[in-house]
């Protein structure tokens, strides 16, 4: 028997994402945010969602554009305290010893020690009461070159990306392989039709 939990933003898992910008002075920042996916495929695009009291909220209305980078299990120290401390109170980049990189594609940041990063044109935003969803669309994604396999395929297991747990304000590490797409279709072994 399942037991009711109530209406809670509860969902496994949730990626840790860290949103690139720029303020109003020109300044690298960086929030981790873990209310963020995938939203389309064609065009490609990403979001992010976010509080209106958050330094980065403005920074992206204001230069309509965010990169996203993906930490890896190395980075959790510094993910973690770039989700807890403001950019508007100080420069949290330099405080973390994290690198910034100018896109030469959007008006923001992404971090070199992440070895994944997608660059954003901000194209919509959707208020949905206490967050607002930031929707992206994918100009570019750089990866370093030890994270892709022989066939530049992006490995999940060299990437290594964060997952954070609400409930617990937990972080985790990405666990084992347990299959490939189409292992479902074992299921219908033996039966008619499609």
């Amino acid at each position: 028997m399942k037991k009711s939990l109530g209406a809670k933003t509860i969902l496994y898992p949730t990626p840790v994402l860290l949103v690139g910008s720029y303020d109003h002075e020109g300044r690298a920042n960086v929030m981790t945010a873990a209310w963020g996916g995938i939203c389309c495929s064609e065009p490609p695009c990403v979001y992010v969602s976010l509080r209106e009291a958050t330094y980065t909220y403005g920074n992206l209305e204001a230069r309509q554009a965010f990169t996203i980078s993906v930490p890896s299990t190395d980075l959790v120290v510094e993910a973690d305290y770039c989700g807890i401390a403001s950019g508007r109170d100080e420069d949290k980049v330099a405080r973390a010893g994290l690198t910034p990189v100018r896109s030469a594609l959007v008006d923001a940041p992404y971090i070199a020690e992440c070895p994944l990063v997608l660059e954003c044109r901000l194209v919509q935003t959707i208020t949905l009461g206490l967050h607002t969803q930031f929707i992206g669309e994918v100009l570019d994604v750089k990866a370093d070159d030890d994270v892709l396999d022989a066939r530049n395929h992006l490995s999940i297991e060299r990437i290594r990306p964060l997952v954070y747990a609400p409930p617990n304000k937990a972080y985790y590490a990405v666990g084992q392989r347990l299959g490939t797409r189409g292992i479902g279709l074992q299921i219908r072994d033996g039966q008619d039709g499609a």
